[in-house]
């Protein structure tokens, strides 16, 4: 604390000089807020997680990775999906019954890389379809496609499993016959963009009367509003013209009616969303049973067969890719 100052001891006069000035009393130490100080007699808490641990008798987190995992176990797929084209639709009798379908085609569907639990937080399967120039690919993506041994792909998409079991090798091509013939799959794609719509076309509004002193608002919405119970303002969400469709969309439980190797095409049943040539996801369905264990494992043992050396073509796709990289990095310090 700094020394108080007695009220008794004489300041010294002004001169009446300008250049003289009163003597400067000393500062004022500034106190901060901390421990040492006084100001808090509380421990640090930088071990705030050994509170409400399950081995102290209390229940188990609700929030964090590991539980948000376990909230979607019985909904998240056991094997990965796949990417295909929609192609059109065609229909096929199952005896006397015709039942519309919904063609499918691969195109060079290969597993690009695999998310884990330790390293993503999840379990995944990423998968890539098609082919892209080199030329419109920046150079990024070009590294990561040369560190596995892999042509660009035109579309890449994540397909969360359950566990660990659900990974593939990576370069591995998968065919139609992934999916058992009679499997349920779920199928989620993009709408057919309409662009800007009116409420009556975008959400089905019945529109206002034709007469009785109606004018020139047939097709209008009418109030957005009101003013009675939500003060004068417009809810959000409300329901109002604006841009319909092009948005993701999930068709679910749509049976396997056909599976065909050689043409690269799956027909499921019943309608898909979007339009020609859009690129969908196909997975197992959530909410009926996957394909039997003996047919999982016999599609796995048909994966590995097909590509023996998976393993060893990407060992090698990496070692070429630091060679490579070495070498641009020094051709780029020469420059």
């Amino acid at each position: 604390m700094p020394p108080r100052i007695s009220f008794r001891v004489a300041l010294p006069r002004l001169s009446a000089r300008p250049s003289l000035r009163p003597l400067a009393l000393p500062p004022t130490p500034i106190t901060t807020r901390a421990v040492h100080n006084g100001w808090s007699t509380a421990p640090p808490r930088s071990k705030h997680r050994r509170f409400n641990q399950p081995n102290s008798g209390l229940p188990a987190l609700t929030t964090g990775p590991a539980a948000a995992l376990k909230r979607r176990d019985n909904t998240t797929p056991l094997r990965s999906g796949v990417l295909a084209v929609k192609k059109g639709m065609t229909s096929m009798f199952v005896g006397k019954k015709r039942v519309p379908c919904t063609v499918l085609q691969f195109d060079q569907v290969q597993v690009v890389a695999n998310k884990t639990r330790e390293k993503n937080g999840y379990w995944a399967v990423q998968v890539g379809m098609g082919s892209k120039d080199g030329r419109n690919v920046t150079q990024p993506q070009l590294g990561y496609y040369e560190a596995k041994g892999i042509a660009p792909k035109q579309e890449l998409a994540e397909f969360k499993v359950r566990d660990e079991s659900g990974l593939l090798p990576v370069g591995v091509q998968l065919q139609p016959d992934w999916f058992q013939l009679g499997q349920y799959v779920d199928v989620r794609g993009r709408s057919r963009g309409m662009g800007f719509a009116g409420g009556m076309k975008r959400h089905g509004f019945a529109g206002q009367e034709a007469s009785h002193g109606n004018s020139k608002n047939h097709r209008t919405i009418g109030t957005t509003g009101p003013s009675q119970g939500s003060g004068s303002r417009v809810f959000p969400g409300k329901k109002m013209p604006g841009r319909m469709g092009n948005e993701y969309r999930t068709v679910q439980n749509l049976k396997i009616m056909k599976v065909d190797n050689e043409l690269g095409i799956v027909l499921v049943s019943g309608p898909v969303a979007g339009p020609k040539g859009r690129v969908v996801q196909l997975q197992d369905s959530k909410k009926r049973k996957p394909p039997a264990l003996p047919y999982r494992e016999k599609a796995l043992d048909q994966l590995k067969e097909r590509f023996p050396d998976a393993e060893e073509r990407l060992e090698k796709a990496r070692e070429k890719h630091l060679e490579m990289k070495t070498e641009r990095r020094a051709h780029l310090a020469l420059d």
